[in-house]
């Protein structure tokens, strides 16, 4: 992992050089580089290593931050235009602050010509990389489709079968209750991420999980009153455990059989089987969200600045496609870091059709590919982060202080144009 500091050190000390000769060499000899998040990484630097076979004459190198960090560092590097990278990895959930700004390249253009590539992925994923003129801004190279995980000896000792989690949202909380009293274990680690699928799996297509298709906040629609009438449910009957995903408090309780289901995408079979909870091993199943509930749960785009170096921009656009179309890589990466593809072509590989013996032996593999095609778009909006944010803020307050749903979701709507009508 390189250090994320030495990008900005290394254009410094080519300032320092001093005169035109002396930039223009530190020019010639700066790496393609490429930004990145863990996990990410891992997969970019082993596209690099036969990307450096075959362009021996061009040095490479991956910057990795922490994903936070790495996220704030490019909404810095775009405005500012300052220490560039030249391919740059966004997670979906940020891809709408950069998409509809103007920092990222548009890959639409004839020097790119991306148009002719959007039908080798899954639609949902190649569309929601558009920006406001319709134009492709970056390409994607994996996806998490969404999976209702839950404990097979949980549910048979509490008398339940898969159909009583699936059939609907309320027969969802409703098992919940069955299986508290059954068994003492809780439905959901939190209740925000019961929230979070409501909202999202009620999205009508071609808008946004929070502003409609002219930008508008739709925070008072149905969807969301169900989302916080049914998380006020959960939490009154204490059925979530609260406790947050990726906390050991969390690991702690899917290892001892304390959570019975886990809403997540199906990379989460590999983490739980790799190192959060391995001894529950052939104790889990997956099957479709409830209500036929099509989302995915993060998932990771390439694309170039806008203002990167000129002169690398058509290498950046090689490696982008090297890094997103290549069905031996793509099919390399879901092995090896549980990157879902998003390319359809690595989406036919015997794969596919084997047992995960972490899920008893289940094809949950056809399932993730079944759902992946299945996936609506949802239009990302700039504001999609802070409207998150405000959303959590009311629902807390629901929880937590009694307030009014409909005076929750009044406010929150409330803030939501303010802050757009800004």
């Amino acid at each position: 992992m390189s250090d994320s500091h030495s990008f900005p050190r290394r254009h410094l000390l080519a300032a320092a050089l001093g005169g035109a000769a002396g930039l223009s060499h530190a020019k010639e000899q700066s790496p393609l580089t490429v930004a990145a998040f863990p996990l990410v990484d891992v997969i970019a630097k082993d596209v690099l290593k036969g990307w450096n076979q075959r362009h021996p004459e061009i040095r490479t190198e991956v910057i990795s931050r922490q994903y936070d960090d790495h996220h704030t560092a490019m909404t810095t590097a775009l405005s500012t235009s300052g220490h560039l990278p030249d391919v740059i990895a966004l997670e979906t959930s940020y891809l709408g602050r950069f998409s509809l700004g103007t920092g990222l390249e548009d890959l639409s253009a004839p020097a790119f010509g991306a148009e002719r590539f959007k039908d080798r992925f899954v639609s949902f994923a190649i569309e929601t990389a558009r920006n406001r003129e319709g134009a492709i801004v970056a390409l994607p190279t994996d996806i998490g489709p969404g999976s209702l995980f839950y404990r097979a000896d949980l549910l048979a000792q509490a008398g339940l079968k898969e159909a009583d989690l699936t059939q609907s949202w309320e027969a969802y909380v409703d098992a919940g209750m069955q299986l508290k009293a059954k068994t003492g274990a809780y439905l959901i680690g939190d209740v925000r991420l019961l929230k979070d699928i409501i909202v999202r799996g009620g999205t009508p297509p071609g808008e946004g999980q929070f502003f409609d298709n002219q930008g508008r906040a739709q925070i008072t629609s149905p969807r969301f009153v169900r989302a916080f009438e049914l998380a006020q449910k959960v939490r009154r009957q204490k059925l979530d455990a609260r406790v947050e995903v990726w906390f050991n408090d969390w690991a702690e309780m899917l290892k001892r059989g304390r959570l019975a289901t886990e809403l997540s995408g199906g990379w989460m079979a590999g983490q739980m089987a790799n190192w959060v909870a391995p001894q529950t091993a052939g104790k889990w199943r997956i099957a479709q969200l409830p209500e036929n509930t099509y989302c995915s749960y993060g998932g990771t785009y390439y694309a170039i600045p806008r203002r990167s170096a000129p002169e690398r921009k058509q290498l950046a656009w090689q490696l982008i496609q090297e890094l997103t179309l290549d069905r031996q890589r793509q099919l390399e990466a879901f092995k090896s870091q549980d990157a879902f593809p998003a390319l359809l072509d690595a989406q036919q590989d015997a794969f596919f059709d084997q047992p995960v013996p972490f899920l008893g032996g289940q094809h949950a593999r056809l399932l993730w590919r079944d759902a992946a095609r299945r996936i609506p778009v949802v239009k990302m909006h700039k504001q999609h982060k802070f409207a998150d944010e405000v959303i959590n803020a009311e629902l807390d307050n629901v929880l937590e202080y009694g307030k009014p749903i409909h005076q929750a979701l009044e406010d929150a709507q409330a803030l939501l144009v303010h802050r757009a009508n800004r």
